[in-house]
């Protein structure tokens, strides 16, 4: 009776331990079932990031490019400390970082983890380091967390782009830099100044690739009919009008002058006179937009475009083209200069002077003659004479005359943060015609005083003289949409300003400019510079025109941002002896690189 009781007592034990067991199991089944469980992920997801447009230079140099760039990361627990050198020696090699920096990071790490060792590697170096990851694991660099039993091994993933300038300098201010911020994890840049700016949107139109499907056990992905494939698609690439050697020779010849100079900023500018295709638009003030540094912050800016000054006597052929299309001067016709006194020896009387309202203006030039003829006003560049014709305009003929030329409203050209310079208002021209006297604001502004105007307002307005009374829109990226030139002066107008800046070169201030085999005209601006409201003992030095030969007509343009005008080297501050020389520095470099060809 015992022994049977306790085999009963045995076998209920054994019931009991085998109904806990199916409970806990149940109930561990039931847990796991009804809870989220961390598993690897049956679909992987690859992505191939795409890239922002490339900027290319008409003869197909690639001024700014963005690559791809990848982190390479470890975790400093799994690194096997007797092969620590190795792999620091094995991943300098591969990642072109040295050897010293690598340590030094490993090194002084506070607390063994996760460790970025680089997150600027390129693209054909994250290829190599890859393959470099696979050869550590064979050489067991790595050991196996043992809490987790897992292999942390090298690391190598994309983090976004970057962008590079392989020129460094070349085409600023105008190509402009960049930003970076990060968007859904992942570097990425966008334009800030510049061509950057301007043509953002296109050059950031991208499509990431994508790879998504089910997964092997290597995790490597099965495509079949349930895969999804995006194809990558980079940025738009935009093309220049602007060839890079032109510009770099251009660049290089400013940097020589502004320090012959003493200047602040030197500008030039070619534009073709029939279309508006810029070839050129150059500054002595560039920099490396990779490397932007505190001093370059004032650099910046496309002062072609972005900078108001008063022009000065560039801006008389307009008034003076303005009142022969109206009529208001004949060729023959002559003016009083208001000379004063007895000829001095070389036969020149004293400079001029006419009161305007409260105001005296006067000549720079001794004339040898009493009575000047619109030849004389134009090479010698007569404000008397000038202010006189221009006073014949209506305000209405004036103020739209100029408005027709381009000034105080943007050109269109195809960069950011245009300024429209400044002109008087139309009821301000008014003043004093029912009485016949001289307008102090038609006056000053038909000479370029009183009124502003920026760089490119004054070649777009230039280019009207060479191309039969016609002005084009500068542009910069290439389009097949141009704008066509529009008709605001007679062919007959046009042609006898271009003659007049042509008889400027050969015998007026313009002289250092010719060169024989060449058609060119041009004129000459020197103006004082303003700044807090007051007139500077600081010079705006100009030169505006053209040179053509029997194929090609270009409209160029200079402006030397105050030049010397102290000391032995006074009169740098002339644009005779400034903007003149560097106009024709230009010229001989568009002839070396035959751009132009000598008529022989």
């Amino acid at each position: 009776m015992y022994k049977k009781n306790k085999k009963n007592k045995k076998i209920f034990w054994i019931i009991l331990g085998i109904a806990i067991f199916l409970f806990l199991l149940i109930g561990k089944v039931s847990y796991t079932m009804t809870v989220q469980r961390k598993v690897p992920s049956l679909i992987r997801v690859n992505q191939n990031l795409a890239v922002r447009g490339n900027i290319y230079s008409s003869d197909n140099f690639k001024i700014a490019r963005s690559i791809k760039i990848f982190q390479a990361s470890i975790n400093t627990k799994s690194l096997d400390p007797k092969k620590k050198e190795l792999f620091i020696k094995l991943f300098s090699i591969y990642s072109h970082i040295p050897e010293n920096k690598i340590r030094k990071r490993i090194n002084n790490q506070k607390r063994k983890g996760y460790l970025v060792l680089s997150h600027r590697i390129d693209q054909r170096s994250a290829k190599d380091i890859k393959e470099l990851a696979v050869k550590l694991r064979s050489l067991s660099v790595f050991k196996r967390d043992d809490t987790r039993n897992i292999l942390y091994g090298l690391d190598i993933h994309e983090i976004g782009e970057q962008r590079q300038y392989p020129y460094k300098d070349a085409l600023t201010p105008v190509i402009g830099f960049m930003r970076t911020n990060n968007n859904s994890g992942k570097q990425r840049v966008n334009g800030i100044k510049g061509l950057e700016k301007e043509f953002n949107e296109e050059l950031n139109d991208m499509t990431n690739g994508i790879l998504k499907g089910e997964r092997d056990i290597r995790n490597y992905i099965i495509f079949n009919k349930n895969s999804e494939i995006i194809q990558r698609e980079d940025g738009k690439d935009i093309h220049l009008t602007i060839p890079l050697r032109l510009q770099k020779n251009i660049e290089l010849m400013l940097d020589r002058y502004k320090k012959k100079l003493g200047a602040y900023e030197i500008i030039a500018s070619v534009m073709d006179s029939r279309t508006g295709k810029v070839l050129s638009l150059a500054s002595s003030n560039r920099y490396d937009p990779t490397r932007l540094k505190p001093t370059d912050i004032q650099h910046t800016n496309v002062n072609a475009i972005e900078y108001n000054f008063e022009p000065g006597s560039v801006i008389k052929p307009i008034s003076l083209a303005l009142a022969i299309e109206k009529n208001k001067i004949d060729d023959n016709e002559l003016l009083f200069a208001y000379n004063k006194g007895k000829k001095n020896s070389k036969g020149e009387y004293r400079k001029g002077k006419i009161k305007v309202g409260r105001w005296r203006i006067g000549d720079d030039h001794n004339f040898k003659k009493n009575y000047i003829n619109l030849e004389d006003i134009f090479i010698y560049s007569s404000n008397i004479g000038t202010a006189t014709i221009a006073n014949r305009l209506s305000a209405e003929e004036f103020y739209y005359g100029f408005k027709d030329f381009g000034l105080s409203i943007p050109t269109g050209i195809d960069l950011p943060y245009e300024k429209r310079g400044l002109i008087h208002k139309i009821y301000q021209y008014r003043a004093g015609e029912d009485k016949g006297t001289l307008n102090i604001f038609k006056t000053t502004d038909s000479y370029g005083q009183g009124m502003t105007s920026t760089f490119i307002q004054v070649l777009k307005a230039y280019s009207t003289f060479n191309n039969n009374g016609k002005i084009v829109t500068p542009y910069i990226v290439k389009k097949n949409n141009l704008k066509p030139p529009k008709q605001i002066i007679s062919q007959r107008t046009a042609n006898k300003i271009k003659k007049l800046l042509i008889k400027t070169v050969q015998q007026g201030t313009g002289t250092k400019a010719k060169i024989e085999g060449l058609e060119v005209g041009g004129k000459t601006g020197t103006a004082n510079i303003v700044e807090k409201g007051r007139y500077q003992r600081k010079y705006m030095s100009s030169f505006f025109g053209f040179v053509n030969d029997k194929q090609n007509r270009y409209t160029i343009g200079i402006t030397v941002n105050d030049p010397i005008s102290r000391g032995k080297y006074w009169y740098y501050y002339y644009a005779s002896h400034s903007a003149v020389p560097v106009f024709k520095e230009v010229t001989k470099i568009l002839l070396k690189l035959n751009y132009l060809k000598l008529d022989k």
